[in-house]
């Protein structure tokens, strides 16, 4: 039987200091989400999240398949609204948080696929274990900051289906 971790959903809003179409974008922690779903024997999914989680992404709005995308979750920050299950995801059966206390995403190919839209194709990393995955990322909105205008900041969503086994988390 397959277990997925499906799908793996990042959305960020990025911030840099000066008004700029092509730069490297770092992640805002406050406005970042990486929601998780997971088919729990049929019977429910389970819906989580990790609350730690940073990086860049490297955005050129003229010439978008020229970026990149470098991401970092704890997971120790793992959070399901269940701290009995959340620390058993934590342990040696899942995350593994003591040996592994992070996952990444590192992009290694760009591939515009619309006007907003992109496949965006990466090694993921779970366990120490890495595989390429293709993210479904779609540009949210690029412009200056609503509130403060001397900043410009993009906003980005991105889907995945996985299949946990496969990183060795059984």
């Amino acid at each position: 039987m397959k277990r997925y971790l499906s799908p793996l959903v990042l959305a960020a809003s990025l911030a840099v200091a000066a008004p700029a179409i092509a730069a490297d974008y770092k992640i805002d922690s406050t406005h970042v989400h990486t929601v998780f779903r997971v088919n729990h024997l049929g019977f429910s999914t389970t819906v989580g999240q990790f609350d730690e989680i940073s990086g860049t992404i490297q955005f050129d709005q003229e010439k978008p398949a020229e970026g990149s995308v470098d991401v970092t979750i704890q997971t120790a920050s793992v959070d399901t609204a269940n701290e009995k299950r959340d620390e058993h995801l934590r342990g040696g059966d899942f995350f593994d948080v003591e040996n592994h206390p992070t996952m990444t995403f590192k992009s290694t190919a760009i591939e515009v696929t619309g006007e907003d839209t992109a496949k965006i194709t990466g090694d993921l990393t779970i366990l120490g274990v890495t595989k390429p995955v293709v993210l479904d990322a779609k540009l949210n909105k690029a412009g200056a900051h609503p509130m403060d205008a001397e900043r410009y900041v993009a906003g980005f969503s991105a889907t995945t289906t996985i299949d946990r086994t496969d990183f060795g988390m059984d």
